[in-house]
């Protein structure tokens, strides 16, 4: 056998290996983020005061079961869910928007299946019960005229559960609402930035199918001031929200 044979069979053998090893590492990365955790970047401040734009997070699949929705491009043939897991009111769930599933969301689960939600001045009711809120801050948003000043309240539901949320004013066209009834098998979802989120609320979002859901909201592992443009390389040091890495999201 000639060496140059036995160099093409070297070569051909080496590519073989190196094809394989792709493709398992790529059959890896898929299951991990079908089935464990997935990575999510916020890019609007529905959210805000709890998830901030350039914040990037992990979201576990396992927490409320698998859909369709779980895997890449919607491929998985499952009718609803499998292994699945209750939303708890308060979590921090991503999901696919009723109206187009190619969108993902972000928001906060408020109602479950058979509540009754109505947010009157302001407050948000849940069962005909006030949520309490005590205010712990006030923040600018905005530059030069269009500055506007927003009250941070830590919010409580009748439940108990805690969390922070933003409000620019009490009378918005979102802070009066009819009562909605969500029906069985969905879940009634609002951001934190009550004033500047489009959730539950209104039509185009609507009650969300349990089977849009496709996890919940674990820790941040990267945040970063959108502010600053990526091709300033030197200033992204300092863009940096350093103090936000490794936050839990509650």
């Amino acid at each position: 056998m000639s060496s140059e044979t036995k160099k093409d069979k070297k070569q051909k053998s080496g590519f073989r290996e190196l094809v394989n090893v792709l493709v398992v590492a790529g059959l890896i990365a898929v299951s991990f983020r079908s089935l464990i955790a997935e990575p999510f970047n916020i890019p609007s401040g529905s959210m805000i005061p709890t998830l901030l734009v350039g914040d990037y997070l992990f979201v576990s699949k396992y927490s409320y079961g698998y859909s369709k929705f779980s895997f890449p491009f919607g491929a998985a043939p499952i009718a609803d869910r499998i292994l699945d897991n209750q939303p708890k009111r308060g979590d921090v769930a991503v999901f696919r928007l009723p109206s187009n599933v190619s969108v993902d969301y972000i928001k906060r689960v408020v109602g479950l299946p058979g509540d009754q939600i109505q947010v009157k001045n302001g407050i948000l009711h849940i069962n005909g019960e006030a949520s309490t809120r005590r205010q712990i801050g006030e923040t600018v948003v905005g530059s030069g005229r269009f500055v506007r000043k927003a009250k941070v309240y830590e919010e409580t539901f009748p439940d108990g559960h805690t969390h922070t949320i933003q409000e620019f004013s009490d009378t918005a066209s979102l802070d009066n609402t009819i009562v909605f009834t969500v029906p069985e098998g969905h879940y009634f979802m609002m951001g934190d930035n009550r004033d500047g989120s489009q959730d539950s609320r209104l039509a185009a979002v609507g009650f969300v199918p349990f089977r849009n859901l496709i996890g919940r909201s674990e820790f941040l592992w990267f945040s970063r001031d959108q502010a600053t443009p990526l091709w300033q390389i030197w200033n992204i040091p300092f863009s940096i929200r350093y103090s936000r890495i490794a936050q839990g999201i509650n």
